[in-house]
């Protein structure tokens, strides 16, 4: 148990299913007041009974993490419930359009765009906003693999990730002599719904591109959010961690 956590107060976007699910789930094994949101509200309630039934205290409010009045709402709505804002994790994303960089369809384009990298910079927005009123605050932003690479097919999910990062260090800058610290997390392939419409063969292959062999956990990625949100971490800002089976190490 890390007892620094105990009675701090996080929000979580994308907390329905995948990794925002153990975020919520291990932070509430912390002690941590949980605000899950999601645009999927039964299965986001679901997790918040899960995370109470295990002696946590969690909450649900459905927010679209693209539209930015809904991001300021969900801040403010946690600093309402639990008094303060001490951690945020911005972990909701899509897949997005799978095409080549010339047959990528412009909605497509706009879509993932907004979703995975203009939404990170709403919450950032407002969370700042909650944690400066504060003199401190920690928050994680999840990255990808393909904030540091690219891949074909995934022109847009590759930018909004490497954006992402680059935002995440900025803002880790700007912040860090006042008491905030930013930090982006990058997972390999986890095994979650996100890769749940896969062909057997193209699990396959995702395995083989990760020395460990397998696909990583959902669990694996939220130790280590869990391990930057705690006083453990008081000296990490700015950074970019992999956790990814040794993909970026090839």
């Amino acid at each position: 148990m890390n007892n620094d956590l105990q009675g701090k107060a996080a929000l979580i976007t994308g907390a329905a299913s995948g990794i925002g699910k153990a975020v919520a789930l291990l932070y509430g094994q912390h002690g941590v007041n949980v605000m899950l949101s999601d645009i999927d509200q039964p299965q986001g309630q679901q997790v918040a009974d899960l995370v109470n039934a295990a002696g946590g205290n969690a909450r649900f409010f459905k927010a679209d993490v693209g539209d930015p009045a809904q991001c300021q709402q969900l801040v403010q709505e946690t600093v309402r419930a639990f008094g303060s804002l001490d951690i945020a994790c911005n972990n909701a994303g899509i897949g997005g359009e799978l095409n080549l960089t010339a047959d990528y369809s412009l909605e497509g384009w706009q879509q993932i765009i907004n979703i995975n990298l203009n939404s990170v910079f709403f919450c950032l927005k407002y969370e700042l906003e909650a944690m400066l009123r504060q003199g401190k605050g920690v928050i994680v932003n999840m990255a990808s693999i393909l904030g540091q690479v690219g891949t074909p097919a995934s022109p847009g999910y590759v930018t909004a990730k490497h954006g992402m990062v680059g935002l995440t260090q900025t803002a880790a800058i700007e912040y860090a002599s006042q008491g905030i610290r930013i930090n982006a997390v990058g997972p390999g392939y986890i095994d979650t719904p996100l890769l749940s419409q896969l062909s057997p063969e193209v699990r396959q292959q995702l395995i083989g591109l990760h020395p460990i062999g397998r696909l990583g956990k959902a669990e694996e990625v939220a130790e280590l959010v869990i391990w930057l949100s705690s006083d453990k971490a008081s000296f990490v800002t700015g950074a970019y961690y992999p956790v990814d089976g040794g993909y970026l190490a090839k």
